[in-house]
């Protein structure tokens, strides 16, 4: 057992809630406990006599006694006594004694937490207090194990605490860890690294996992210390030895690497990597092929890629300092070790290969950069290529139905070796056209023998080649005639070959998604088209068994009609004919497993909308075509409102929900294929949509899952109104009194941007209209404004917000579409948006909307200006949020000054006496101030005020809404007010 003597005195009761499986009364009572500890001035210090003496077994509660500890030292350190703080120093030395006499170590988790606590207290007290903090240490550990692997876990806490980038710190903890680091470089650092050198070399035997972690310390220093201090042959060489001892060099490998990635001078960093590299060639580490070890040659791949980084970059600052010797001597030593890296790129594990692409995308930046290249780096350029072509294969164990973690590492192994592609494409795009298109056509040729693998990788190829060797707008087959002759011969052989017939998902999907890529092939070739859209059409594509190939084919058949429309118009109903089934509205009862899902379907309809309008058949056929397409959404539609009206379940009342929507979704979906050259009114098609109108509106009054079927018929309005213009005027009314009722926040704030939209449209022609709902949905959204919520409702709040953002965007539409009128006819308008407004203080006035308006005039409306609106000038400004850089609030500084000159324009003398006698002083505003600011009001011109506040100081953004909502219309519009 540890040193044992007086029991400390504690709460044994609440002591035993620490144990994980304590109940929650005692659980409760020990974190009671510990705060009680933490809070106390010197209660604390009864766990430190507990963790000195060793007085408790039970691993909780020593975990317990360093955390209330921890506590201590890092939050109330200052506070402590110098007799506290010596009392922390003797309990840390007393209980690592202790360790020393333990025939076990302690528990990781209790090492780990001691560790931090050594670490903090070093951190607070080595600059002043405790200078001989590291001596202290090594003079007890010496070199007995459970003193060492404390003294090694310390280390690594103390780089966390201090030198660590991934941690943020504070300016003040960043210049504290500065002086920490120069410290110990001046102090202990030397005898540092002679500790280590001597736990190296005595326990890379008999105590394997503390040399590890002590590597692990040299690596994690070595960035901030003297490098002389450990690249040295003494130091070097022992880690070279332990590359060799199987349970070390895994960590050895890391800590070279760390050496090797050391900044320092080009010249010296190359000598210290071509001596590495001497030295690990000579040892045999560059027979990979001989290597079994795949966890070993991942970290030596990873060593190899820094050493060649650190290479690459001692050439890059040579060569940019006009160094040639030097660099020439920098590039030769890159260059032996290309065949190193291509052994380590083709290698057939992924994680090794992967580890050396930078360094392989780095040295073909090198060759970019050359003048002309060398035949020894073609054929590297060419081997390169063949490993990427390789590596790009498939395995198969690949899982393409169900991907899992293994597949998503391919994936994004996948896109480096992409980015080496698009690399060799820049270094020399010859040869790697000539290489894909020798690997493409000897696959092409033998396709039906071929694994998948292979045929698979040779058409992503084709596929990569497309952004490797980019042209403008997709415009593969112009301009140079050795690449577009190429591209051609190989589109030809693709979808001639009748490879798409592959019985593999990955080919087809590749098959697919190349045709897409180069559809502007088939403008040039467009004999090909037919043949193509029948392996859309069949179980090539859209009918093919694997639902992620028919999800991804119906987006990419979308798109090829797209831009392919014009070449297709003697197929067009064949198409629609062959579709037919797949544009079916699943309802939810039937059980049948749909071949698309409702997304898939979308740009199936799209699609159907894009060949019907695009047509060259007359106006009448397109209707008929049109009503053919959608007239099956409507009578779908209406049988499944009559069931959702009847239906009681709530998860039966969301099923029906959800596939009304979609009827709505796809009848939205297709009006996009309208367009300037080919309007809903030119292609004859108003009335299936206005026929589609009268089905959908039904579902806004519908009482159960409102949201949903609102939503829905909301965006098909918006849609309805770029596409039908004036026809939809008609159904807006009626539409807009449902969406009205019961509203929640969402809701309104939904149902804004769709009346914005129809007043910034059509303007005058709904203003009879705007004015019948303006008071209505004013009235709703202060309701809604009004309902209160709890205190730490985040989301409500921020729909509250986004609600009141809507609906200032609302009125700046009705002002700016110039239909004041709107506004001045609502007799009632003052009392709601103002009389209710009186709560709120007057700083908070610029969140509420405050708006008033009337024909004949309106009493009281004077003294509404003095109290709010002169103050949403002045307050604003006062905020801390306040940007002269941002250019909104720039535009809120005109906006504000404006303000203020109309109202000297309407108010005159009166405004400047209550500026100089009421307000400003109320400000506490210098006289001298108040009458300076009120000559610049006075001035004619506006330049010269804005000038002055921009001087004085800005004006949130807020105040742009208050400032037009208000000053806009009643001074501009309500001129016979004053």
């Amino acid at each position: 057992m540890a040193c044992q003597s007086v029991a400390a005195v504690m709460d044994e009761q609440a002591l035993l809630g620490l144990n994980p499986n304590a109940d929650a009364r005692y659980r409760q009572r020990a974190m009671a406990y510990f705060e009680q500890l933490k809070e106390s001035q010197d209660a604390w210090e009864v766990c430190a006599e507990a963790l000195a003496k060793g007085i408790y077994n039970d691993d909780h509660v020593k975990f317990f006694c360093f955390q209330v500890l921890e506590h201590q030292i890092k939050f109330r350190h200052a506070g402590l006594s110098a007799v506290q703080q010596q009392l922390i120093r003797e309990t840390l030395m007393k209980w690592l004694q202790c360790q020393l006499m333990n025939n076990q170590p302690e528990k990781p988790f209790i090492r780990n937490k001691a560790a931090q606590v050594f670490a903090l207290t070093f951190v607070m007290e080595y600059l002043t207090l405790w200078p001989k903090f590291f001596f202290d240490i090594l003079s007890l550990v010496g070199l007995n194990p459970h003193g060492v692997d404390i003294y090694l876990r310390t280390l690594m806490a103390i780089d966390a605490e201090v030198v660590d980038r991934d941690i943020l710190h504070s300016p003040e903890e960043t210049r504290r860890n500065t002086l920490i680091k120069d410290g110990m470089r001046e102090q202990c650092i030397p005898h540092l690294v002679e500790s280590w050198f001597q736990i190296l070399q005595t326990y890379q035997q008999s105590h394997p996992e503390l040399t590890c972690q002590c590597l692990e310390v040299v690596g994690a220093y070595v960035s901030w210390i003297d490098l002389n201090l450990i690249a040295n042959d003494r130091f070097v060489n022992l880690l070279l030895s332990q590359m060799s001892v199987e349970e070390l060099r895994e960590e050895a490998c890391d800590c070279l690497f760390e050496i090797i990635n050391k900044g320092m001078d080009p010249v010296d960093k190359t000598k210290l990597v071509e001596s590495l590299c001497q030295v690990l060639q000579s040892a045999g580490f560059f027979n990979v092929e001989q290597e079994e070890d795949v966890d070993f040659l991942a970290k030596f791949s990873r060593l190899v890629n820094g050493m060649g980084q650190s290479l690459v970059l001692s050439w890059t600052k040579l060569a940019k300092a006009g160094n040639v010797k030097d660099a020439a001597e920098t590039l030769q030593a890159v260059e032996a070790k290309v065949p190193l890296l291509l052994q380590l790129l083709v290698h057939e594990d992924d994680d090794i290969s992967a580890n050396i692409v930078g360094f392989c995308y780095e040295y073909l930046h090198v060759l970019k950069q050359l003048p002309q290249l060398t035949d020894q780096q073609k054929t590297n350029i060419e081997a390169v290529m063949l490993a990427v072509m390789k590596k790009l294969t498939y395995d198969d164990e690949y899982n393409f139905e169900n991907e899992g973690e293994d597949e998503a590492m391919f994936v994004e192994y996948r896109k480096q070796l992409k980015m080496l592609l698009d690399r060799l494409a820049q270094v020399s795009p010859e040869l790697l056209l000539e290489a894909v298109r020798r690997v493409f056509t000897n696959t092409m040729q033998n396709w039906q023998t071929a694994p998948f693998m292979e045929v698979e990788v040779a058409i992503r190829l084709l596929y990569m080649l497309g952004e490797a060797l980019p042209a403008s707008h997709g415009a593969h087959f112009s301009g140079d005639t050795a690449k577009t002759s190429a591209l051609q011969d190989m589109m030809r052989t693709l979808v001639s070959c009748g490879v798409s017939s592959y019985q593999h998902s990955s080919v087809s999907l590749e098959f697919f998604e190349t045709v897409v890529r180069y559809d502007k092939f088939f403008i040039v070739e467009p004999q090909h088209i037919p043949n193509v859209l029948m392996a859309f059409l069949d179980q090539r594509g859209l009918r093919h068994n694997s639902p992620k190939v028919r999800s991804r084919v119906a987006y990419l058949f979308s798109r090829f009609v797209k831009t392919l429309h014009k070449h297709m118009n003697a197929f067009i109903e064949d198409i629609l004919t062959r579709i037919q089934d797949l544009l079916e509205l699943a309802p939810p009862e039937n059980g049948f497993l749909a071949m698309l899902t409702s997304d898939d379907q979308l740009f199936m309809f799209e699609t159907a909308g894009v060949l019907i309008v695009n047509s060259e058949c007359p106006a009448e056929r397109k209707q008929a075509l049109m009503r053919s397409l959608l007239l099956p959404l409507m009578d779908v539609f209406r049988l499944l409102l009559a069931k959702l009206l009847q239906e009681t379940e709530e998860e039966r009342q969301a099923s029906l929900a959800d596939c009304l929507s979609h009827a709505v979704g796809f009848a939205s979906r297709t009006s996009k294929a309208f367009s300037n050259k080919q309007t809903v009114k030119q292609c004859g098609c108003t009335e299936v949509y206005r026929d589609c109108m009268q089905t959908f509106l039904p579902a806004l009054s519908c009482p159960v899952q409102r949201g949903v079927l609102r939503s829905s018929v909301r965006s098909f309005l918006h849609r309805m109104i770029i596409c039908l213009e004036e026809e939809v005027l008609p159904f807006v009314p009626a539409a807009s009194e449902h969406m009205l009722k019961d509203c929640e926040a969402k809701d309104l704030q939904e149902f804004i941007p769709l009346i914005s939209q129809i007043t910034a449209k059509f303007k005058r022609q709904v203003s009879p209209f705007l004015q019948q709902v303006f008071m209505p949905l004013v009235l709703a959204i202060f309701e809604v404004l009004a309902r209160p919520a709890e205190d730490n409702d985040q989301a409500a709040a921020l729909e509250k917000q986004m609600l009141r953002r809507s609906y200032f965007t609302f009125i700046q539409t009705v002002t700016g579409s110039g239909m004041n009128e709107v506004m001045a006819n609502q007799g009632d308008l003052f009392d709601v948006l103002v009389f209710r407004s009186r709560k709120h203080r007057a700083q908070d006035l610029l969140h509420h909307p405050l708006q008033a308006g009337g024909k004949d005039g309106m009493v009281g409306f004077p003294d509404f200006i003095y109290k709010h609106i002169v103050p949403a000038c002045f307050l604003a400004p006062l905020k801390p949020t306040f940007d002269l850089s941002d250019a909104q609030t720039v535009l809120t500084l005109s906006e504000c000054s404006l303000t203020l000159k109309m109202i000297h324009l309407k108010r005159g003398p009166e405004f400047i006496q209550f500026l100089q006698q009421e307000y400003l002083p109320s400000l506490q505003v210098s006289p001298e101030i108040s009458q300076e600011l009120c000559q610049v009001i006075q001035q004619p011109d506006i330049k010269v005020l804005k000038n002055y506040i921009k001087v004085r100081k800005s004006v949130r953004l807020n105040c742009i809404i208050f400032i037009q909502n208000v000053a806009l219309i009643y001074f501009y519009w309500m001129d016979g007010w004053f």
